[in-house]
């Protein structure tokens, strides 16, 4: 009796020190990988960053999406809140954020070098080519400027442009779903309206659109769009931040997802469709090429 209770015992206890040994193990390889992109709701940052999710969650992360405002975007990596974004605009269109906060803020790289443009945007049929020739046609615009989010950069330059061009406007604030829907009502009765505009845009693809010449410059030249990723990512988490050194893409890339969610996919579909029709660009940005 005495033998059956000892080798009970000593049964036990090696049951014991394998779950003890097996729960140590399975924690050590299965523990979370998190990471958290900031975005701002524009199409182009929403396709952008729904991509990368699922980039990173096919590399094995756990990843918040959190969406915000420009100004709180750009102060949340300061303060290391979010680890990054694939949707900084620089050098002209975040240029007073950047200002602000750069020097807190890690600058990772152009993922969409020199494609990107803001301005004002017109349908092609408006007869004017210049923001000089603005004022001589107010009434056919009915004196209004459809913006976006207060806050936003071309918000900002397109204020910048009404001083600057002693324009008789009112620039009305609104969202990039509702300047969008202005559009493309405005189009749909051939009436005049302009827009603060931005490419690449899935709204050049489907209106025929231009952008009114500058010539005082408000609004800059080319821009890139830029990762920016809070100081410290790179030490912190290596393999995240060689993810994000490694992406990179095209003008016609990003439109082709902001085009499906327009169409009416889900911004999960239209990015997993993205990867799965461009594996090989994916594959590099993971580094399994």
């Amino acid at each position: 009796m005495v033998r059956k209770i000892g080798s009970l015992l000593a049964l036990t206890g090696l049951i014991l020190t394998l779950s003890l040994f097996s729960a140590g193990c399975t924690g050590t390889e299965t523990e979370a990988k998190e990471v958290s992109i900031g975005y701002v709701t524009w199409d182009c940052a929403i396709a952008s960053s729904n991509v990368m999710k699922q980039v990173f969650e096919e590399a094995g992360y756990d990843v918040k999406m959190v969406a915000v405002d420009a100004g709180p975007l750009f102060q949340a990596l300061a303060s290391g809140d979010v680890d990054f974004t694939t949707t900084g605009w620089l050098p002209h269109t975040h240029a007073h954020y950047w200002e602000q906060y750069g020097d807190q803020i890690d600058y990772v790289n152009e993922n969409i070098p020199g494609a990107a443009r803001i301005g004002l945007v017109v349908p092609t049929y408006v007869t004017i080519d210049s923001i000089e020739e603005m004022n001589d046609v107010s009434d056919q615009f009915d004196g209004r400027i459809v913006g976006i989010e207060p806050g936003a950069g071309i918000m900002t330059r397109t204020e910048q442009a009404i001083d600057e061009y002693d324009l008789n406007y009112e620039l009305v604030a609104s969202s990039s779903a509702g300047m969008a829907a202005e559009l493309s009502s405005a189009i749909s009765g051939e009436e005049w309206v302009v827009v603060t505009g931005w490419s690449p845009h899935w709204k050049f693809g489907r209106f025929d659109l231009k952008f009114l010449e500058d010539p005082k410059g408000v609004y800059g030249g080319a821009e890139d769009v830029v990762t920016l990723a809070r100081q410290g990512l790179a030490e912190d988490d290596p393999e995240a931040y060689a993810i994000l050194e490694r992406f990179e893409w095209t003008a016609e890339d990003i439109a082709l997802v902001m085009t499906d969610i327009e169409g009416g996919m889900s911004e999960e579909e239209a990015a997993q469709k993205w990867i799965d029709a461009n594996r090989d660009k994916v594959d590099v940005w993971l580094g399994n090429a």
